[in-house]
């Protein structure tokens, strides 16, 4: 018990490092920088919803560099195919004029995707990352071709009200851990911001981890031990956010369709993480009150009439929320 206690005092030391880092180079940010540290320290993959020019690309590719993983970029556009992602199979010839083919992997093949304005293509596309988030293979033309480990997504999406865009399907979405919405920064940070990017010089983020000790974080949060009293509001409060007999009427009048047992999966991970990353040794209650949104936002669809009256999916959840509270 001693020794996996010093092993988590040094992981949150090194968490906290990088935590640091990436605030020098995403300013006003700090709880989006957090969820996205929690959603890697949980092995999964994260969906960055903002406007455009609020650094949702800068923050993926600095966490790339600060927890030292290979890191590719896709940017996503209408006229993108499923082989841009995964790669394909390409008719090869050697010296001796023997033919075979060969595959040639594409830029899925990394241990940090970023999938820059994921919704801009279509869902064809879209889909051809399913296998790879769920699985961690690629199967093209019925091979099967395992992604380098660790493996992790992190797309940015533009809100789907903009022009040229592709709502996510839902089986894609709930293959997110969690969907971290990204706000224009606070007046102090934004000053903050306009000097430090339009000056001689520009910061530029600092490898804290190597993939290795990421990997050893990750096996660490599974290893969190979690209370009794966090694993009954986890339970009763994904329960609770599905229509059917027993639920509240707010939630029968309004929500068409609610989160799946992956999600109580999604948030138990997520609230060690939260756990890990700030030094402690168990999640509490009030993880997972922070962290209830970030999980189930984009995995809950509000009926018709629900959305005629204004009502919002967050507003639903700050409702469920409130009973934990």
């Amino acid at each position: 018990m001693a020794s996996k206690v010093s092993e988590l005092d040094k992981t949150a030391i090194k968490l906290k490092a990088a935590r640091e880092e990436l605030g020098k180079i995403v300013f006003g940010q700090e709880n989006v920088i957090d969820l996205a540290l929690i959603t890697i320290l949980a092995g999964g993959h994260g969906l960055i919803v903002g406007a455009p020019g609020l650094a949702k690309t800068k923050l993926a590719a600095s966490l790339g560099t600060v927890l030292g993983l290979a890191e590719k970029r896709i940017q996503f556009t209408p006229d993108l195919m499923p082989a841009d992602i995964l790669g394909a199979e390409i008719l090869d010839g050697d010296a001796k004029g023997k033919r075979a083919f060969r595959f040639v992997k594409g830029p899925v093949f990394a241990q940090l995707l970023m999938a820059d304005e994921i919704n801009r293509a279509s869902p064809r596309t879209q889909s051809a990352l399913l296998q790879a988030m769920q699985e961690h293979i690629v199967t093209v033309a019925g091979h099967h071709h395992p992604l380098p480990e660790p493996f992790h997504v992190l797309a940015t999406q533009n809100p789907i009200e903009q022009e040229g865009t592709y709502p996510l399907p839902e089986a894609q979405l709930d293959r997110f851990l969690m969907q971290i919405d990204i706000s224009y920064p606070r007046l102090a940070a934004e000053r903050q911001m306009l000097f430090a990017t339009t000056g001689a010089a520009e910061a530029v983020p600092k490898q804290v981890l190597m993939a290795a000790e990421l990997q050893s974080a990750q096996n660490l949060v599974r290893d969190v031990p979690v209370g009794e009293q966090v694993t009954t509001a986890i339970l009763n409060t994904i329960r609770a956010a599905r229509p059917g007999v027993g639920s509240a009427a707010y939630i029968n009048d309004a929500v068409a369709w609610g989160p799946s047992p992956r999600a109580a999966q999604s948030l138990m991970l997520c609230v060690k993480a939260r756990a890990l990353l700030q030094g402690r040794l168990s999640p509490s209650v009030d993880d997972v009150i922070a962290l209830l949104e970030p999980v189930l936002k984009h995995r809950m669809a509000l009926n018709f009439a629900a959305r005629a009256e204004g009502i919002t999916v967050s507003a639903i959840i700050a409702k469920l929320a409130a009973t934990l509270a």
